[in-house]
């Protein structure tokens, strides 16, 4: 069992940054991904980014490439997004997740952990 927890959420202006945290407790293991979505009222939950936890590989959504950046600290069992230059678009419930297997994924289906998500507003 993993359990996520969330942190860094909150309301910032336009052109602003956050950087999101989630401590991971339970066992990740090495060939587990880990990554952030996003939902926003009415809209489904959608891919953000991820990470390998062994090599570091990552992804991101084409929304966000170039903003927003994942990383990793193996020794804290912590994953964390930067985020820089947001937009109102990037407004919405911010959800960690940790998928079993070493191939990421787009779908919100394929994770197998949830954290109880972290708000992001952005202001205009």
């Amino acid at each position: 069992q993993v359990q996520l927890v969330e942190s860094g959420g909150g309301l910032v202006q336009a052109g602003g940054s956050l950087r999101l945290s989630c401590a991971a407790s339970g066992s990740i293991s090495s060939t587990n991904i880990m990554g952030w979505f996003r939902q926003a009222p009415g809209k489904e939950r959608e891919f953000v980014a991820t990470i390998s936890w062994s090599g570091g590989s990552t992804y991101y959504a084409d929304s966000v490439k170039g903003r927003f950046t994942i990383s990793r600290d193996i020794a804290k069992n912590t994953v964390y997004l930067q985020m820089n230059s947001l937009k109102p678009e990037d407004t919405a419930v911010y959800y960690c997740t940790v998928k079993r297997g070493s191939i990421s994924s787009y779908r919100a289906s394929r994770y197998d952990y949830w954290g109880q998500g972290t708000q992001v507003t952005v202001s205009s």
